[in-house]
C-alpha cells in the first residue's frame, strides 16, 4: 500500500472509509464549501485526489521511501490542517516535505523546517513540547493553527498554478472557519505571503487595497468584522535559510513572541 487507508488508526487520522473524496477542481470547491466544521473539512482535505500528479508524485515517495525511514509506514495522503481549532495565531507555509508531512501525516513535523519551528514555538509558549516527530508523539499547538496553501509533497516542492489553484478552496475554507477568533496571521516565507492574501480576502477580511511586499518582521494591518488582526511575514525555517544563517533561533523567538503578544 502506498498510503494510509483512511480509518486504519492512523493517530490523529481525521477521515474515515465514508469520507467523501474530491477527484477534480469542481469536486474540491463544492466539497469545500460545503464543509461546516473543521473536522469535516480537515477529513475531506486528507483524501483528496483531484491533482494526478501530486497523487502519483505522494504515492510513490511512500512505497519508495528514504533509505533513513526504509522501515516506516508512510502517510501519503494530502496533509491537513492541524492546531487549536480556535486558534489566535494562524501559521501557513507553502507544502507538506516528500518525507516530512507525506511521511508523518503532520504538517511540518519530521523534517528539519519543522525542527526549527516547533523549537521556536515551543520556546514562545505556542507548542507543548520542542520537537514534533510523528503523528502521536504527543504533541499540541497552543492557540495556534498551522496550514497550507497546498496539501501535498509536491516534486522539487514546486506545486504548478493550477495546482496551487485547485487546492486552494481547501485553505480558503479552512481560514474562514478560524476567522472569529484569529488575531494574529503569520507567512512563513513570500509563496505563503501570497497565497493567504487571497484567501484572506475569501475569508472576508478587510486588506489594505494593494499588497505590501514581503519581508522577515513585516506588518500589515487587516481586520475582520471589524476586529484588528495583524499579517507578519516570516522567513521559512527551510535548511537553505537555517545553514546560511538568513534565519536564526532568535530571529524566530523574536517574531513568534511579537505573534503571542498581539494574540493577546
Amino acid at each position: 500500500m502506498s498510503f494510509v487507508p483512511p480509518g486504519t488508526g492512523w493517530p490523529g487520522d481525521p477521515a474515515t472509509p465514508d469520507t467523501p473524496v474530491a477527484l477534480d477542481p469542481a469536486d474540491v470547491r463544492r466539497l469545500a464549501a460545503s464543509s461546516d466544521t473543521l473536522a469535516e473539512l480537515t477529513a475531506r482535505q486528507s483524501v483528496c485526489r483531484a491533482c494526478p500528479r501530486l497523487v502519483e508524485w505522494r504515492e510513490e515517495v511512500a512505497r519508495v521511501r528514504r533509505r533513513a525511514f526504509a522501515d516506516e509506514t508512510y502517510w501519503g495522503r494530502p496533509v491537513p490542517g492541524w492546531g487549536d481549532e480556535h486558534p489566535r495565531i494562524l501559521i501557513t507555509g507553502l507544502a507538506p516535505a516528500a518525507h516530512g508531512g507525506n511521511r508523518t501525516g503532520r504538517i511540518f513535523t519530521g523534517d528539519r523546517s519543522g525542527d526549527w519551528l516547533f523549537a521556536s514555538l515551543h520556546r514562545t509558549g505556542l507548542a507543548a513540547q520542542e520537537t514534533s516527530t510523528h503523528a502521536g508523539d504527543g504533541q499540541r499547538l497552543i492557540d495556534t493553527r498551522v496550514v497550507a496553501p497546498v496539501r501535498c509533497a509536491p516534486p522539487a516542492n514546486k506545486p504548478t498554478p493550477e495546482e496551487k489553484s485547485t487546492c486552494f478552496p481547501w485553505m480558503a475554507r479552512e481560514v474562514r472557519l478560524v476567522a472569529p477568533d484569529v488575531r494574529v496571521v503569520v507567512a512563513l516565507g513570500g509563496y505563503a505571503w501570497q497565497a493567504v492574501w487571497p484567501a484572506l480576502k475569501d475569508a472576508g477580511y478587510a486588506l489594505p487595497r494593494s499588497r505590501p511586499p514581503f519581508g522577515h518582521g513585516a506588518e500589515v494591518e487587516i481586520a475582520y468584522d471589524g476586529v484588528p488582526v495583524t499579517l507578519l511575514g516570516c522567513y521559512h525555517p527551510s535548511q537553505q535559510n537555517t545553514f546560511t544563517g538568513r534565519v536564526t533561533a532568535q530571529m524566530l523567538d523574536d517574531l513568534f513572541s511579537r505573534a503571542r503578544s498581539l494574540a493577546v
